[in-house]
């Protein structure tokens, strides 16, 4: 890839950010980064496996795909460029993916190696910080979810463990996972899961299939959610 071309893709990402046209230069001529193309269908890390390098989507779209909870519910995400793959595994106790990706469309991906990324550390402050302030962001995101206040219904536990689920707050969503299930995950009563996803079904927020609850735009859930708790409060 043309190092122009190569400068303005990585501008896309915050960990480039802030960086002088000099500085970023030096970055694009002093790095080894890998460039490549995937075709569609193509599953490209599997969960568990290690992660040594940065991964940047910079075209296409990718699917994610985990299990979660102690009765394992499948959840499917929709990751569109630009986006970063877990790069707060590359460090850490647990240096392993948690996510299998496999690509959606033609998909072009840049690589960082690990050895890379430390001497991009010494020698680029600008890449030092953002990297502290990416994983601090991280972390006090998952804290965050511990202070919330309790919800006040059954919908809005529902939102909040879909949303405690998902790797990436937007886009599309699909849920494999079984009604009841769903109940002894968050500790309702299956009949009142139905109606209330029912209701969410004719809002248009979601849709219920056999094993299986997808939701188009799940940033539509938190924007109902915010609504009615402002609504709530007049």
């Amino acid at each position: 890839m043309p190092a122009i071309h190569l400068y303005d893709k990585l501008l896309q990402f915050p960990l480039f950010q802030g960086m002088s046209h000099s500085e970023l230069m030096e970055v694009v001529a002093h790095t080894r980064i890998g460039f490549h193309k995937y075709p569609a269908e193509k599953t490209l890390w599997t969960a568990g496996s290690r992660c040594e390098q940065l991964v940047f989507l910079i075209n296409g779209q990718l699917q994610s795909e985990h299990f979660s909870g102690p009765r394992p519910c499948r959840v499917i995400e929709q990751l569109s460029a630009p986006y970063v793959l877990e790069p707060e595994r590359l460090y850490g106790v647990e240096q392993h993916y948690q996510h299998t990706y496999s690509t959606l469309t033609d998909t072009n991906i840049l690589t960082i190696d690990k050895a890379e990324v430390r001497l991009l550390m010494e020698t680029q402050l600008v890449f030092r910080l953002n990297y502290v302030n990416l994983l601090a962001t991280t972390c006090q995101r998952y804290d965050n979810r511990t202070r919330q206040s309790a919800p006040k219904d059954l919908r809005e536990r529902l939102i909040r463990y879909f949303f405690s689920q998902c790797q990436y707050p937007a886009g599309p969503k699909t849920f494999h996972i079984l009604m009841r299930q769903l109940a002894e995950m968050i500790d309702a009563r299956v009949r009142d899961i139905s109606q209330t996803l029912n209701q969410m079904q004719t809002e248009n927020l979601l849709s219920l299939h056999r094993g299986r609850i997808v939701i188009p735009l799940i940033e539509r859930l938190l924007m109902w959610n915010t609504t009615a708790t402002e609504g709530n409060d007049l």
